[in-house]
C-alpha cells in the first residue's frame, strides 16, 4: 500500500476511554482543518461522534477496571477486538491510530499488523511502560511504527527500553491552562478563610466504595482539630446521587458539582485537595493546588501490582516533575490518621505547601507549554507517518 498522491486521507482511529475519546476528537478536528478531505472510521465515544465518527458499538462496554473484571468480560472483549481489527482491514486506511486504551487497542493493532503489514500504525499516548511491564516497549516495535507521547520523559524511556520511535507532542492539559489557573479575584479567594478543599475520590463506583469512607473520616478528624474549611466534591452526573448519599454524614457537607465548568472553577479557588491518584494529580498541579493523594485496591490486585510496578511513585504529577513532592498514601497507609495531618499541613503557609507550589511552578518549562498545541503536533505527526511510513514500506516491497 502507498499513500495516495491526492484525495482524502483515510484514517482508522480507535479510542476506548473518555480521555482517549477527547484526544481522538481533537486530533480529528486538527487533521480535518489541515487536510480538508479526511475519511474517518473506527471506534470512539461521544466526542468523536460529534466529529463525525460512527462507532460500531458503545465504548462504555470497554470501560473495565481491575483484573477480575477483565476476566469476567473477556469473551466480549475478544469479540470486539476481532470485529474492530476486521473493520480496520476492510477500510484499508492510510494510517491506523490507537488512542490510549492499550489492553484493547494494541490487541487490535497486532491483528492488523499480522494480516496487513503495510498499514502504518501510530500509538497516541504511550502505555505506562515506565511504571510496569517495561518489556512491552520492545514488543511494540513489532506492530507500532510511531509513538506520540503526552509525557515529556517518555521518549527517553522508550529509547532505553528499545521501544518504537517516540515523539513528545504534549499533554492535552496544557491547552486548558486558561481555565485551570485563577484570575486575581479567584487568587484572593484561594488565599482567604475558610480555605476551600477539593475532594476527588474517583469516577468509578469501586473507587468510591473504597475511598469515600476513608476521605469522610479524614475530614472528620481534620474538623475535630478545630480547622474550619469549605468543601467541593466534583463528580460525574450519573454518580451525583450516590455521592450525595455517601457524604450525608460528613462533618462538613460538600458542594457537589457534576459538570466540568464547576470542577475547574473549584480548582481555581482551592487551597488544597484530597485526591485519588491518577491524571487529576497533574491537572491539580498545573492549577497550582497542593494535594494529598491516596489510593486503595483489593488485596489480590495489590499483590500483583507490587510485583509488577517498577516506579518509586504512582502520582503522575511526581513523575512529570521528577521529584516526589506530592505525598501519597497507598493501601495500608491510606488511613485518616495519616491523611488528616498531611492535608492540614497544606492549608497554611509552611514547608509542605511551599515545596509543592514551587515544584508546580516548574511544570510550564518541563511540559513545553509555550509551544504548538498538543493536538496540532499530533496531527502533524499522524499525517507525516501516514505518508513517510507507507512510502518506506513501498520502497522495501520493491527491493
Amino acid at each position: 500500500m502507498t499513500a495516495p498522491a491526492s484525495g482524502a486521507l483515510r484514517i482508522f482511529i480507535i479510542a476506548t476511554e473518555a480521555s482517549g475519546d477527547r484526544l481522538g476528537a481533537a486530533l480529528m478536528r486538527e487533521l480535518r482543518a489541515r487536510h480538508g478531505a479526511v475519511e474517518f472510521e473506527g471506534v470512539g465515544g461521544q466526542a468523536m461522534a460529534a466529529e463525525g465518527l460512527t462507532s460500531p458499538f458503545a465504548v462504555e462496554e470497554l470501560s473495565i477496571i481491575g483484573f477480575a473484571a477483565i476476566l469476567r468480560n473477556l469473551p466480549q472483549l475478544l469479540r470486539r477486538i476481532r470485529e474492530t481489527a476486521a473493520a480496520a482491514l476492510a477500510f484499508r486506511p492510510d494510517v491506523l491510530v490507537l488512542v490510549d486504551g492499550p489492553e484493547f487497542t494494541h490487541r487490535v493493532a497486532r491483528r492488523v499488523r499480522r494480516r496487513d503489514p503495510a498499514i502504518p500504525i501510530v500509538d497516541y499516548v504511550s502505555p505506562t511502560v515506565w511504571a510496569w511491564r517495561p518489556w512491552r516497549a520492545r514488543a511494540m516495535r513489532g506492530y507500532v511504527d510511531q509513538v506520540l507521547a503526552v509525557l515529556p520523559f517518555e521518549p527517553e524511556v522508550h529509547r532505553k527500553l528499545g521501544g518504537p520511535p517516540c515523539l513528545y507532542v504534549g499533554h492535552p492539559l496544557v491547552e486548558q491552562l486558561g481555565v485551570l489557573r485563577p484570575d486575581a479575584r479567584e487568587a484572593e479567594r484561594r488565599a482567604a478563610s475558610p480555605p476551600l478543599i477539593v475532594v476527588l475520590p474517583g469516577s468509578r463506583r469501586g473507587e468510591l466504595r473504597r475511598l469515600m469512607p476513608v476521605f469522610g473520616a479524614t475530614l472528620q478528624r481534620l474538623a475535630a482539630t478545630g480547622v474550619a474549611f469549605d468543601l467541593v466534591l466534583p463528580t460525574l452526573p450519573h454518580l451525583a446521587t450516590a455521592v450525595t448519599a455517601m457524604t450525608a454524614a460528613w462533618p462538613v457537607r460538600p458542594r457537589i458539582v457534576s459538570d466540568e465548568a464547576g470542577k475547574l472553577a473549584a480548582f481555581r479557588i482551592a487551597r488544597a485537595a484530597l485526591v485519588k491518584s491518577g491524571t487529576v494529580t497533574l491537572e491539580l498541579a498545573l492549577a497550582g493546588v497542593p494535594m494529598v493523594a491516596a489510593y486503595q485496591v483489593s488485596r489480590s490486585e495489590e499483590w500483583i501490582a507490587r510485583r509488577l510496578i517498577s516506579v518509586s511513585t504512582v502520582i503522575l504529577a511526581n513523575l512529570v516533575i521528577g521529584e516526589n513532592v506530592v505525598p501519597e498514601f497507598l493501601q495500608r497507609d491510606c488511613v485518616p490518621e495519616k491523611l488528616a495531618p498531611a492535608l492540614a499541613a497544606l492549608l497554611s503557609e509552611g514547608p509542605a505547601r511551599r515545596r509543592q507550589v514551587e515544584a508546580f511552578a516548574r511544570l510550564d518549562a518541563i511540559m513545553g507549554v509555550a509551544g504548538e498545541p498538543p493536538a496540532a503536533r499530533a496531527a502533524t505527526a499522524v499525517a507525516a507517518a501516514a505518508h513517510r511510513i507507507a512510502h518506506s514500506q513501498h520502497v522495501r516491497s520493491r527491493l
